[in-house]
């Protein structure tokens, strides 16, 4: 039997030190959108290897000499169309959350791969039309809902998947930000899609439903404030503070809270608790660290250690996919499981 083209990559993850993996076929790629994260993700598949950075597109000259210093040899662009007219394998997208869905579409249309930046679109009917592209276009769309990737929370589901902790009935989710965001379209409902939620709770939704195994889910209800001030919804003011409550069909119930600029005591608060028959298990920050985490499991009074720091985890999820792309990987129906977290937001916001 061969060996598992994908598995055999995932070994080969390389050092801080050692060199670039060779794959077997290294896709080119553009970057759409290089402010901080999108440059993050940029320099992890550059170190990793997986892919050949052809070309870097923003409308900020300054953002774009930033991320050349990264790969002084790709084409340095403007726009989106003069990207895509390049023969590009894959495009990175790290935009606007509004520019989103348009922007995948138009690569996914030409052939080209997708890798973007959460939320993957404003609405759950823009994410299934981003989804239907990608599968009548029969592309790999992957979305960078980075803390699955985590070694913490990949221990805590696999607490759950074996049954160490019973039967899971139910889960508390916490993202708080001490800080918020620091760009206006942020706070406007029509560019984001949302405030804290889409933000930061899209993060939590998806690591609860993607540990449970997307379960359907039966009943949301929420309660969202702006500057202290209940919302009535649907709301054309962004939050800042939401509470919410998810039914399961099974019978779960999951509860999240989020805020941007809440004074916690600490640069963050996030936490994932999995509350089962036999016991428990979470992951949780550590002294407020935005990039630390540790996974516990719970036996009574108990707190046995499932992973601890240092966990360099921040571009796991795309190199993960520059990988699965490099070993000619296409469409993946998992990718459709977004819009059930997609359709939960919306939910929250009453649209």
């Amino acid at each position: 039997m061969s060996a598992d083209p994908i598995a055999v990559m995932e070994a080969a993850q390389p050092t801080a030190s050692s060199p670039r993996t060779r794959m077997p076929h290294r896709p080119r790629l553009g970057f759409l959108g290089v402010g901080w994260i999108g440059r993050n993700r940029m320099e992890a598949i550059a170190m990793d290897g997986a892919a050949e950075i052809v070309a870097i597109a923003d409308a900020d000259a300054q953002m774009r000499d930033a991320a050349r210093e990264l790969e002084p040899g790709a084409a340095s662009l403007a726009s989106i169309d003069a990207l895509l007219d390049l023969p590009l394998d894959g495009l990175v997208i790290a935009t606007p959350s509004a520019l989103h869905a348009q922007q995948a579409e138009a690569a996914l249309a030409r052939g080209i791969a997708v890798f973007c930046q959460k939320p993957l679109a404003r609405t759950a009917a823009e994410t299934r039309g981003v989804i239907d592209a990608a599968r009548r276009a029969d592309r790999l769309l992957g979305v960078d809902l980075s803390y699955r990737r985590t070694q913490a929370m990949q221990r805590v589901r696999e607490c759950v998947e074996a049954g160490t902790i019973g039967e899971v009935y139910a889960v508390d989710l916490v993202f708080h930000n001490a800080y918020g965001p620091d760009k206006p379209w942020f706070r406007d409902p029509k560019l984001s899609g949302g405030g804290c939620v889409i933000d930061l709770g899209i993060h939590m939704v998806d690591l609860a439903l993607w540990t449970l195994g997307f379960p359907r889910v039966q009943s949301v209800s929420s309660s969202l404030h702006a500057g202290g001030r209940k919302l009535v919804l649907p709301s054309a003011e962004v939050e800042d503070h939401a509470v919410a409550q998810i039914e399961l069909a099974n019978g779960c119930v999951v509860r999240l809270a989020c805020s941007w600029n809440l004074p916690a005591g600490r640069d963050a608060v996030i936490e994932a608790h999995f509350h089962g028959t036999r016991g428990g298990a979470a992951m949780r920050n550590i002294d407020g660290s935005f990039y630390d985490f540790i996974a516990e499991r719970f036996e009574g009074t108990r707190a046995l250690p499932l992973a601890v720091p240092p966990d360099a985890w921040g571009g796991r999820a795309a190199v993960h996919w520059a990988r699965v792309l490099a070993a000619g990987g296409r469409f993946d129906p998992e990718v459709a499981r977004l819009a059930q977290v997609a359709e939960v937001l919306d939910a929250i916001y009453a649209r």
